[in-house]
């Protein structure tokens, strides 16, 4: 397995790897327009009926909803610097036997990206690589004066697991991603425990939550949540308010978290997982970080909203039901994982 500590400068890609856009599978496409557009406040483009895409910046595709039962995140986009990093990465997973497959042209002009390769991820969520993005001429169109991407990736995702050994040894092995720190955490007396992983300066690409000392998962979407950066605060504070104006739930309330320090919001997507919108996390210094464990999720607000008694129940029968599922780990690559920290 490559190890952060077991990986030489001269070998490992982290730094080169970027979170570069995600595939959601929908059939919600009306409210996921107003969503998107009128809520978030991202620039929109009505390909067809069956496909509508997102932008942030320059680039063509960040968000891509093609026509589908899903109702879930199902490909994640990594945009890797040069072809030195790319050839590494897709050694590594021949190397691990785990199968490789070239995009078409179509699904790569969909995207916004000039050629790609994927592979198998963990909850079924297929991993994509790419070197070169497409840039739009086009003049953005959004309600929002502008999002952080560049050098840090687009934002992150939040997967929930039942394995997180194994999903961290995945990204470890693939992306040579890096502990960045914990939180432990107890919400209606569920204990949770968080492991924040970095590819880049961005504090975390991919957070991995689990039910502590449990084999359950209480979320039923691939992922829990994803995260995108807004510019200013004044862009967070009007998505907000558009999104509560606009009449989609709202998951937590404006709060900011103990590690990163970031102050955000989630409102619930139309396909059930969570959209956190945040503002001015810290940026990790390499030089001088070093792991550390925070006990709570958010140093004030966060609260959660709109939750009912039902809610509740409905996610105990899902964490049930899940002790009976065998999840997805890709074991060829993540293997027995990392030692528990």
């Amino acid at each position: 397995m490559n190890r952060p500590g077991n990986t030489s400068a001269s070998t490992s890609v982290f730094g080169s790897v970027h979170l570069g856009y995600l595939v959601v599978e929908t059939e919600r496409f009306a409210d996921w327009r107003r969503f998107g557009g009128d809520a978030i406040g991202m620039h929109r483009d009505d390909l067809s009926r069956d496909v509508t895409r997102f932008r942030l910046d320059d680039q063509e595709c960040r968000f891509l909803l093609r026509r589908g039962p899903a109702e879930d995140v199902v490909a994640t986009g990594w945009h890797i610097d040069g072809h030195t990093a790319f050839e590494r990465i897709e050694a590594r997973i021949r190397a691990h036997g785990v199968p490789l497959q070239e995009g078409t042209a179509e699904e790569a002009a969909l995207r916004g990206v000039e050629r790609l390769l994927r592979f198998p991820g963990p909850k079924g969520i297929t991993q994509e690589i790419y070197t070169t993005p497409v840039r739009s001429a086009e003049p953005l169109r959004m309600l929002s004066s502008g999002f952080v991407t560049g050098e840090a990736g687009m934002g992150h995702v939040a997967i929930t697991s039942t394995r997180p050994a194994r999903l961290r040894g995945y990204f470890d092995t693939v992306f040579d991603a890096r502990l960045t720190d914990r939180i432990d955490e107890t919400i209606s007396g569920v204990k949770l425990k968080i492991r924040f992983l970095r590819v880049n300066e961005r504090h975390h690409s991919i957070a991995v939550a689990a039910v502590r000392g449990l084999p359950i998962d209480p979320v039923r979407t691939r992922v829990q949540h994803l995260n995108i950066q807004t510019a200013t605060l004044d862009d967070l504070a009007r998505s907000y308010q558009r999104v509560h104006e606009l009449g989609f739930d709202m998951a937590l309330s404006v709060g900011q978290h103990t590690n990163d320090k970031e102050l955000s919001y989630y409102a619930r997507t139309p396909s059930g997982f969570e959209w956190e919108v945040g503002w001015n996390p810290v940026v990790v210094d390499e030089s001088t970080w070093e792991p550390s464990t925070h006990q709570g999720i958010s140093i004030w607000g966060h609260t959660p909203m709109g939750r009912t008694i039902v809610d509740k129940l409905g996610q105990f029968r899902l964490a049930a039901r899940s002790l009976a599922r065998v999840e997805d780990t890709v074991p060829a690559i993540g293997g027995n994982g990392v030692p528990e920290d």
